[in-house]
């Protein structure tokens, strides 16, 4: 993990949201019968909510993916993206070892 690439990622408020908002599947519509058993949401979903072009979009999931925030799968035509719990209590506790 690099914290600075992390900070890096964070330091946008619609980065930030989209990471708050995938805490939760229930943020997001429902997931289409073919994929209800995939993990994370369709970066339609992500892009619909934030009301950004699909070009911002996969900018910024690509910034969160490069500092390891999410994870990415690809299912034919579709990219679904979740949260790296382990990335994200990772950097919170190197941060807190840092700081304090």
């Amino acid at each position: 993990m690099n914290v600075d690439k992390v900070i890096s990622a964070l330091n946008n408020s619609t980065r930030r949201q989209i990471l708050v908002w995938l805490k939760k599947r229930s943020n997001f519509p429902p997931a289409l019968p073919e994929h209800t058993d995939l993990s994370g949401v369709c970066v339609g979903y992500i892009q619909e909510k934030a009301g950004l072009s699909q070009s911002t979009i996969s900018t910024y999931m690509k910034l969160l993916k490069d500092a390891g925030l999410v994870v990415s799968e690809r299912h034919g035509q579709w990219t679904f993206y979740r949260r790296d719990e382990d990335v994200i209590a990772a950097t919170l506790s190197k941060l807190s070892e840092e700081l304090q």
